[in-house]
């Protein structure tokens, strides 16, 4: 048996030991992180931090003890090596190796991505004209990412002239992006090379101009920049500057591509300025200028701006203005405000208007003709699904493309007539192997929050479960950033539903499922909403027999994160494991330091803590800040060392302080990737071996292990 712990040994043998580790008998002793005191000192509140230490990204030290804890999860979990690895082989398993999206037609090209098999990242092509026609590849990532271990590309843009393709790649997982434009008609990348950008780009109409934004050392975008191309970057016109640290700017082009737009967005603020895209030299005019609580956003069509806002109207409303009077005072009415639906978006074409909305926590799609203002809602009819306007970048056409799915039907794309209301199935997610979506079964159930609020619950399982309080459940959440959770299809998630497992999605406050309200309920001094909620569904789900304490299981990740730390606080008694990615668990010390990025630009969410009041609030809430002496359920924790939005160290000390504090004997686990960032490792498959991971996690607890 020791020999398969050579790995975690080794660095018990570490000069200046950070942590003590050994093997007594058949026994693993975990990691253990050295305490060195740190005072935090706000508003006459200390705290103490014993782990502040391993925010030391350069520490060879913090990088030991990372390397330590992934030795340890590794040789813990080593008995159920065959087994993860037969769940990874599932996973990729179930996917079509070799795979096209559905072409759309744009300036008169059909563009497309697909992928090869065995190949880890998409090959994105065109046809000219036709789907016939000769493929062109404009882009094989899979070639870019050689020698890398991390790579993800994004932002492609295709110039008016069809003739060059903008670009930005990043081989960290940092979120820092270089841009590179490529000459799709001589197959050379250009000299044109931009550092440290966000990635994305808009071409003026004269193929030679492009904007784009770049991050502060916070890594927030703070300064749209205009290119020429052929000429030096360090010559490229600052165009616009956001000194504001709580908002972030961007830029894009107009579906009619008649408008350059800078948009300058905070949680509860937005800012817009425009310009003609065939004159890139002139100054930008503003829309509207900011104000607190006031959000809008900005498409064209005709003569005017057509603006969603929240303007008199928290579930949004729809409102045009000419393109020469902008201010809010010249805004007229298209859409009204409704209580019970929520506006989410607009989708604009020459005959109609397309409007994604939410009502009673579904996504639905509203057409109305602009002649006669006539309108219809898209039919569907499953109790829970979720749909959504897909690519439409051609505005003279009656096809309105979007994407379907619910808990057992995969993704689907359809064309959509406007004129007939006649929809075409074009592809449908494929599931290799046996897959029926006969053989399972979704519903909608709702749970009674603590002060009486109906908490949706979406489910899925195999049909002829029985409800006897005997199976395994995975109940995931997330609520925050008013992000709903929609109840689609996964093909990973088979591998649980056909071992007996339940699947749950929990319709937590903080979300926007059911409308603003239900965001605004669920941040700022309401946050604890969010957590309340999720345990609510969990006993709910217990009442009504589809599991019990025993096989009850929690996943969450980045503030899903947050939400699994301060569940497990309030009721550690709860469930069996808990699976938390990524999770943003030190609140009150991330909050208070500004060089962190996301921090400003979130005061707006989570609130400011250099207020005493917020501060009080985060501390009452904060996982890390409220671990204490007791017994924990089985943990699962994930990290990435060059995540830019949860860092590392989040994780990294909040299992350490678990280690010390808890009572009981159950699995902590650290599983850190070393080469990636916060959404994990990049590539089509690599990603899943975490999923495998963490799906041997539960089904090991449960003794299941084939």
């Amino acid at each position: 048996m020791r020999k398969l712990f050579t790995a975690v040994l080794m660095f018990s043998l570490i000069g200046n030991m950070l942590y003590s580790q050994q093997s007594k008998g058949k026994e693993l002793v975990a990691p253990k992180a050295e305490k060195i005191k740190k005072e935090l000192t706000k508003h006459s509140t200390t705290r103490v931090d014993n782990y502040y230490w391993l925010n030391e990204r350069e520490n060879p030290k913090v990088i030991d003890y990372l390397n330590a804890e992934n030795a340890y999860t590794k040789a813990v979990m080593q008995p159920a090596d065959a087994f993860q690895e037969k769940l990874y082989s599932e996973i990729v398993g179930r996917m079509k190796q070799t795979d096209m999206s559905v072409p759309y037609k744009h300036n008169g090209y059909f563009y497309y991505t697909r992928y090869d098999e065995g190949k880890e990242y998409p090959v994105y092509c065109r046809k000219k004209s036709s789907l016939d026609g000769a493929e062109e590849i404009m882009l094989n990532v899979n070639e870019l990412a050689a020698g890398h271990s991390f790579c993800q590309v994004v932002g492609l843009e295709v110039s008016s002239n069809n003739n060059l393709l903008a670009y930005g790649i990043d081989t960290l997982g940092r979120r820092k992006y270089s841009i590179y434009v490529k000459n799709l008609e001589t197959g050379k990348t250009l000299s044109d090379h931009i550092p440290l950008s966000t990635g994305k780009i808009t071409w003026a109409n004269d193929n030679k101009t492009i904007f784009y934004s770049m991050q502060d050392e916070a890594l927030r975008p703070y300064k749209i920049f205009k290119h020429i191309l052929g000429t030096e970057t360090s010559f490229d016109k600052e165009v616009y500057h956001e000194t504001d640290e709580t908002f972030s700017t961007f830029v894009y082009k107009t579906k009619s591509e008649k408008f350059i737009i800078i948009g300058s967005r905070s949680t509860l603020s937005n800012e817009y300025r425009f310009i003609d895209a065939d004159k890139p030299e002139s100054n930008f005019k503003i829309i509207q200028p900011r104000e607190k609580a006031l959000e809008y956003s900005v498409d064209h069509f005709g003569d005017k701006f057509y603006i969603v806002t929240n303007l008199d109207a928290i579930n949004f409303r729809l409102m045009e203005t000419p393109t020469d009077k902008t201010a809010k005072e010249n805004w007229t009415e298209v859409i009204p405000h409704r209580k019970d639906v929520l506006l989410e978006g607009i989708e604009i074409f020459k005959n109609y208007l397309v409007v994604q909305e939410r009502k009673n926590g579904l996504a639905q799609i509203r057409v109305i003709d602009w002649k006669n203002k006539k309108a219809y809602s898209i039919p569907f009819d499953e109790q829970t699904y979720f749909v959504y306007a897909s690519t439409n970048p051609e505005f003279d056409t009656e096809i309105f493309r979007f994407g379907y799915t619910s808990l057992t039907t995969p993704n689907s794309a359809y064309d959509f007539d406007m004129k007939t209301k006649k929809r075409k199935l074009l592809k449908q997610e494929e599931v290799v192997g046996k897959y029926d979506p006969q053989d399972y079964h979704a519903e909608r159930i709702f749970a009674t929050a603590s002060d009486g609020t109906q908490i949706p619950i979406s489910l899925v399982y195999k049909k002829g479960l029985a409800k006897n309080g005997n199976n395994p459940l995975l109940l995931y959440g997330y609520g925050s950033y008013g992000i709903s959770t929609d109840p689609t299809f996964s093909s990973v998630r088979l591998s649980l539903l056909d071992r007996g497992f339940v699947y749950a999605i929990a319709h937590i406050r903080g979300g926007q499922e059911l409308g603003r309200q239900w965001y605004e309920d669920g941040k700022f001094f309401k946050k604890k909403n969010t957590f309340t909620d999720f345990i609510s569904c969990a006993e709910e789900l217990i009442k009504q027999k589809f599991t019990n304490q025993q096989k009850l299981f929690a996943n969450g990740g980045s503030a899903g994160g947050l939400l699994m730390g301060a569940v497990i606080n309030l009721r550690p008694d709860l469930f069996k494991g808990v699976a938390a990615a990524v999770p943003f668990v030190d609140v009150v010390t991330t909050m208070l330091d500004e060089s962190i990025p996301l921090t400003t630009g979130e005061y707006d969410e989570w609130g400011n803590p250099n207020q005493k009041d917020y501060f009080d609030y985060m501390l009452s809430y904060s996982p890390y800040d409220n671990v204490k002496a007791n017994a924990y359920p089985n943990l699962l924790v994930t990290a990435g060392l060059h995540d830019s939005q949860v860092q590392y160290w989040e994780p990294a000390k909040w299992v350490a302080k678990l280690r010390e504090l808890k009572t009981d004997k159950n699995l902590l686990l650290l599983d850190t990737d070393m080469e990636s960032g916060h959404g994990g490792a990049s590539g089509r498959f690599k990603r899943f071996k975490r999923t495998a991971l963490q799906y041997a996690f539960y089904l090991n607890l449960l003794g299941i292990t084939n």
